[in-house]
């Protein structure tokens, strides 16, 4: 007998199908406007703006040391899970580019538009036992072992990497875009109750 409180294979191909695309969507408009954002995604933002490589294949890339941990600390169901959602975004936001355009897109709107969007990419994924990999891992086997505040942990990884967006784009944009993960987190957080949801 299926457990209601379960999702089935096809749910979760769906939940991270969606997740993925709008994760994608929301990239195509972050880096139309050439901004930035947290955690890894917005570590691999800044290493394409650096280097001109693109961002699907970084980001990919950027991710690979974090599927041991997510191993260890979630288990494979959870990596597999992970790998799966990674690697569709990191190709969908090559191709996305080509087929979306934007006559007309203010900074400060596509900021937010950003911001809803991951943060419901990232909900979906949660709520499938998925992740976009990453820092969050880390963050949650630091708390493990050492006692560190997962959240902290995050915060900390952030204010990192904004610092350093300083030397890659202009100190509006770096505004703009804190702006922006500060849609994501607040989506995430008023949303991600697992309280609440109990499905996995």
């Amino acid at each position: 007998m299926t457990d209601p409180e379960k999702h089935s294979l096809i749910e979760d191909a769906q939940g991270i199908a969606y997740g993925a695309t709008m994760a994608a969507f929301g990239i195509t408009i972050l880096t139309h406007l050439g901004l930035v954002t947290g955690q890894t995604a917005g570590l691999a933002v800044l290493i394409a703006y650096a280097t001109g490589w693109g961002f699907g294949p970084v980001f990919f890339a950027v991710n690979l040391p974090f599927y041991l941990l997510g191993y260890l600390r979630m288990g494979l169901r959870f990596t597999v899970k992970t790998f799966a959602a990674v690697a569709l975004l990191s190709a969908l936001s090559v191709w996305m580019p080509g087929q979306v355009s934007f006559a007309t897109l203010n900074p400060w709107l596509g900021a937010v538009l950003f911001g809803f969007l991951s943060g419901s990419a990232l909900l979906a994924l949660f709520r499938h036992g998925a992740s976009l990999g990453g820092v969050g891992i880390l963050a949650l086997m630091l708390q493990d072992r050492l006692g560190w505040r997962a959240g902290w942990v995050q915060l900390g990884f952030d204010a990192v990497l904004f610092a350093l967006a300083f030397l890659v784009v202009p100190p509006k944009t770096v505004a703009i875009s804190f702006a922006g993960a500060l849609v994501v987190n607040l989506v995430i957080a008023v949303n991600h109750r697992r309280d609440r949801y109990i499905a996995a």
